[in-house]
C-alpha cells in the first residue's frame, strides 16, 4: 500500500512509525512536516477522514503550542483560523500523521497502526 506520512526527521515517534510502515512492506512517500505543513484544504480532507475533532490535531505538549497560550485561546477560535493557524506552523500538528487518501491516523501506536495499515 502507497501511504503518506508527515513527520519530523527529529521526532522518534515519527522514526518509529516509519520503521513500522516500511516493515509492513508500505511504499512510504516521506513529508517534512515543519517545512512542508499540510494546506488549509489538505488539513480539511485529513482531519474529515480521521474522523477525529479537530483539536486532537493539535500538538498540546509542543512548545510553539505552550508559547501561543493555545489552550486558552482555541476554544474562543473558528473551525477555519484553527486550520489558518495549523497549516502555517508544523510544529503545531500532532504527528506522525498517515494517511492513504481514504484514512487518516495521528500518533504513533503499533496497535491503532495494525488496525489500521495492515
Amino acid at each position: 500500500m502507497d501511504l503518506t506520512i508527515y513527520e519530523y526527521s527529529k521526532c522518534s515517534t515519527c522514526r518509529k512509525a516509519v520503521k513500522w510502515l516500511k516493515d509492513q512492506g508500505h511504499n512510504v512517500k516521506q513529508i517534512p512536516i515543519v517545512e512542508e505543513p499540510p494546506t488549509v484544504q489538505e488539513l480539511e480532507k485529513l482531519v474529515a477522514s480521521s474522523g477525529l475533532e479537530l483539536k486532537k490535531w493539535f500538538n498540546t505538549s509542543g512548545e510553539v503550542y505552550k508559547a501561543l497560550q493555545l489552550k486558552d485561546k482555541l476554544p474562543g477560535m473558528s473551525v477555519e483560523e484553527q486550520l489558518k493557524l495549523l497549516s502555517e506552523n508544523g510544529k503545531l500538528l500532532k504527528r506522525p500523521i498517515v494517511t492513504d487518501g481514504q484514512k487518516t491516523t495521528i500518533g504513533f501506536k503499533e496497535e491503532q497502526y495494525a488496525e489500521a495499515w495492515s
